[in-house]
């Protein structure tokens, strides 16, 4: 399983005009094939920190997914919300219940 763990930064005042566009992402993303799970949280204690996780079946997945139509849509959408200091990290895991 592939594991990407990371964060954007979006300016408290641009939260609501990015709303429609995450929504966007992640039900394209958790319609995938290979996506487990997709997920943007805010940060309680952070305002403007956008948590992202993502699990998909393998590096395949991933490889596909950064070539469909909603991830480009987004990226398109960083300069108009000023969305920065994007930092993303792969893991490779063994799912393992806890």
């Amino acid at each position: 399983m592939i594991v990407i763990e990371g964060t954007v930064r979006i300016p408290p005042a641009n939260l609501e005009p990015a709303r429609a566009a995450m929504a966007q992402m992640i039900c394209g993303s958790r319609a995938e094939a290979g996506c487990i799970d997709y997920a943007y949280s805010l940060d309680i204690l952070d305002p403007g920190l956008i948590r992202i996780t993502e699990r998909w079946e393998s590096r395949d997945a991933l490889a596909a997914h950064f070539k469909t139509a909603h991830m480009a849509a987004w990226r398109a959408t960083f300069p108009s919300l000023e969305i920065t200091d994007r930092s993303l990290r792969l893991y490779e895991a063994d799912p393992e219940p806890i």
